[in-house]
Order: C-alpha cells, then sequence, then structure tokens
C-alpha cells in the first residue's frame, strides 16, 4: 500500500489511506467476492455502512421510521477501530465459516503487507487499510460480533410490552373536552384540547413499557431508548464497559422529534 493522509474534521488530525496498487485491486477484489457472498445475508439489517445498495440515508431513514418517541439518545464510535484491529481475531473469525487454509493465509499476508510512506517500508502490525478493496467486508466480519451483541443481550433486556398504558391527565382532558362539547361549549373544549396535546398521548413513566433501538455505519453506533434515565444510564455503562468503546453521551432528544 502507499500511505496518504486527507484532511478530517478537526484540522490538526488526518486521516490515512492505504492506497493499493493495480494488481492489489484485483486481487483484492477477488478476494472480496467470497466473504462478502457468505457474509453479507447474514450480517445484520441495522448496520448499513459500505454494503451494496445501502448508505448513510438507510441509517437516517431507519431512524426516522421506527425510532418514534425515543427519549434518550447514546452516539458513539469504536475506539480506533481500522488501526487496532487485531488480524488474530479477524482471521479466526473468518475461519469459523471458511475452511480453506491457503485462502485464509493469502488474507492473513494482505493485512501484513505493509505500506510505503516517503518512500519508506512500514510493517502493519494490526487494522485493515482504508482504502483497501476488500477492507470493508473484513472490518463488517469483525464489526458482527458488536451489533451481535447488541442484538442478543441489550435489545432483549431493555425492550419489553406491546403498548404503552395511555396517559392519564391527557385521557382525562380529552374526555371533558367531548363533555363540554356535547354540553354546547365548544370554545371551553377547543381549549382542553389544546391543552391535551401539549402532553404526551402514551404514559411516559409506564413501568412495563421499554424499546432500545441500534444502528451502527462503519464503526459508529447510535442507541435509542424510551425509559427512564436510570436505565438508559445502565445501558451506558454496559457499552462504555466493552473494550471495543471508547466513548458515549447520552442527551435529551431534540424537541422537533
Amino acid at each position: 500500500m502507499r500511505r496518504t493522509y486527507i484532511e478530517k474534521k478537526h484540522p490538526t488530525k488526518k486521516r490515512p489511506l492505504g492506497i493499493p496498487t493495480w494488481s492489489s485491486k484485483l486481487v483484492q477484489e477477488v478476494i472480496r467476492l467470497m466473504p462478502e457472498a457468505y457474509y453479507e445475508p447474514q450480517f445484520s439489517d441495522h448496520s448499513p455502512g459500505f454494503r451494496r445498495g445501502r448508505g448513510c440515508h438507510t441509517a437516517l431513514s431507519e431512524v426516522h421510521r421506527t425510532w418514534t418517541g425515543t427519549r434518550w439518545f447514546s452516539e458513539g464510535d469504536l475506539s480506533q477501530f481500522v488501526d487496532s484491529l487485531e488480524h488474530e481475531v479477524l482471521v479466526g473469525i473468518l475461519a469459523e465459516k471458511i475452511h480453506d487454509g491457503r485462502f485464509l493465509r493469502l488474507i492473513k499476508e494482505l493485512l501484513k503487507a505493509g505500506y510505503l510512506e516517503d518512500w519508506k517500508f512500514n510493517a502493519t502490525l494490526g487494522g485493515v487499510p482504508q482504502g483497501g478493496v476488500v477492507s470493508p467486508v473484513l472490518s463488517g466480519s469483525y464489526l458482527d460480533r458488536f451489533d451481535q451483541w447488541v442484538e442478543t443481550t441489550l435489545l432483549p433486556a431493555y425492550t419489553r410490552g406491546t403498548k404503552r398504558r395511555m396517559n392519564s391527565r391527557y385521557d382525562t382532558l380529552m374526555h371533558r373536552a367531548g363533555q363540554l362539547a356535547r354540553a354546547g361549549y365548544p370554545r371551553r373544549a377547543a381549549r382542553l384540547r389544546k391543552q391535551a396535546k401539549l402532553l404526551p398521548r402514551g404514559d411516559p413513566f409506564d413501568p412495563d413499557y421499554r424499546r432500545l433501538h441500534h444502528v451502527r455505519y462503519a464503526d459508529d453506533w447510535l442507541l435509542g431508548f424510551i425509559g427512564p434515565r436510570s436505565e438508559a444510564e445502565a445501558i451506558r455503562r454496559q457499552v462504555g464497559a466493552s473494550p471495543c468503546t471508547r466513548r458515549s453521551s447520552w442527551s435529551f432528544p431534540n424537541k422537533r422529534h
């Protein structure tokens, strides 16, 4: 690989890219075909990053369409993922499903091929090259373990109930508005309906209703939770305790959402 740098959001930092030669691109494309054909159908539907027919707007549409009523959001990224991905762990994950020793050795050699920077050779002891043809599917097979953990551990633990119970205050105001309208007081009824619309229709403190949503784009992830703050903080601690996460921050959603 030839190492080059592009600007990042912060002007003091730059993103390293690995630019392969033409022949290396061809080999990587052939390598990519097999793991992509096998792993792509098994990847989580909540991870649209760098996948065929998916993109940023896939993730945004999912949040917009299905995360209604979300009270808490948590976002973060997986700590130094691209640079610190462990080669032996990645090859071990691939070896669980791919039983071709020559193919796995080829991937291992590809990962350890090194890069040239200012015409000096540098060894690659970890990570995958940003800019490599096969890098997205290799990274995806590694990151899929994070999705599996979220979807088999966190989501079932913090998702329950089929429907949130009615907010008693909202129900009372709407019932009284109906009585006033039938009694011939439409203006008073309209004022009560307007007051009721400022309240949530469902009870935000319903102890039998919880929802946790998850989406990941490459090494960036987002969780959305409907429930009390104490449980939101418990989720944050569980994600933060994972060795592959770096930071997370919980906040109230913007009112226009």
